[in-house]
């Protein structure tokens, strides 16, 4: 056998080490997201109270309004929501088509984002996640390219966990019973038609802002999140957030139908990457 043959053999011997070994870490970030969506399914009430409009009697105005557009009186207040959603994620200036599910159950207790990405040699799959309970928390984003080639594989660091525990918050939007003062949330109204909500079980993160039209639609979203997206990569808070374009209701409640989401919200860098449009939501 020539040395050149022997040095074929060698690098096929590797390409194929490599390959069963990008398969094994793949299996095993999937199967990371598997116990933390059975664990959100898990969390959801068979029984929820059911919506009175007592409930926010006494809430400020804006409060009033939004939960009089939102949800319909004796309505199962569960908190926790399957999403299926599809449009597009820009990455590096391309707009790439999506296609993806969720589990959700916020404000504190976690989500399961897991999506497909791109088409052809630039298609890629993954998981957004955040989960708490038993005091402990952790976030996880990762993505494969063709399940083979890892293109983020970020895990395991309380700065990520905090980025992660935001979007919890941020997403209530589609879990109108996670904003009752009933579970927690705290209103105030900092405007005609905008307000801020704190939550009890999550008092360590920055607060919720909306801004609300004439009839209560949530018309805007954001609050400032612990992130590196910036051009310093450095951990610091930064608006993020985005508008709700269109509103659809599912088992009483209204709900953002068509989003746009990003980073450096209300300010000229602001340049959303996440567009989705929800085709599915079960409570």
């Amino acid at each position: 056998m020539t040395l050149f043959k022997i040095i074929l053999l060698a690098l096929a011997a590797l390409l194929i080490a490599a390959i069963a070994l990008g398969l094994w870490v793949h299996s095993r970030d999937r199967a990371q997201a598997a116990p933390v969506w059975a664990a959100l399914e898990a969390a959801r009430e068979v029984e929820p109270p059911r919506y009175d409009p007592a409930m926010v009697a006494d809430l400020p105005e804006i409060a009033q309004r939004y939960f009089v557009r939102t949800v319909e009186p004796s309505t199962p207040l569960h908190r926790m929501v399957r999403l299926e959603m599809e449009g597009s994620f820009i990455m590096n200036g391309n707009a790439m088509p999506m296609r993806a599910r969720q589990n959700l159950a916020p404000p504190a207790l976690g989500f399961v984002w897991q999506a497909e990405i791109g088409t052809g040699q630039m298609r890629f799959g993954g998981s957004d996640g955040y989960h708490r309970a038993d005091g402990r928390e952790e976030g996880w984003t990762k993505f494969w390219l063709h399940g083979l080639i890892p293109l983020a594989r970020i895990a395991g660091t309380e700065d990520h966990a905090r980025a992660t525990a935001t979007l919890v918050i941020l997403e209530a939007v589609w879990a109108p019973a996670s904003l009752l003062p009933q579970f927690g949330a705290e209103w105030e109204q900092t405007g005609p038609d905008s307000a801020e909500i704190r939550f009890a079980d999550a008092p360590e993160l920055e607060p919720m802002q909306i801004t609300f039209d004439a009839e209560g639609n949530p018309v805007e979203v954001w609050a400032l999140r612990w992130t590196d997206a910036n051009p310093e990569k450095v951990f610091r808070l930064q608006p993020f957030g985005g508008r709700m374009l269109e509103m659809a209701r599912h088992q009483g409640f209204l709900i953002p139908a068509r989003v746009e989401l990003g980073n450096m919200w209300g300010t000229p860098d602001y340049a959303p990457f996440f567009h989705a449009t929800i085709s599915g939501a079960e409570f």
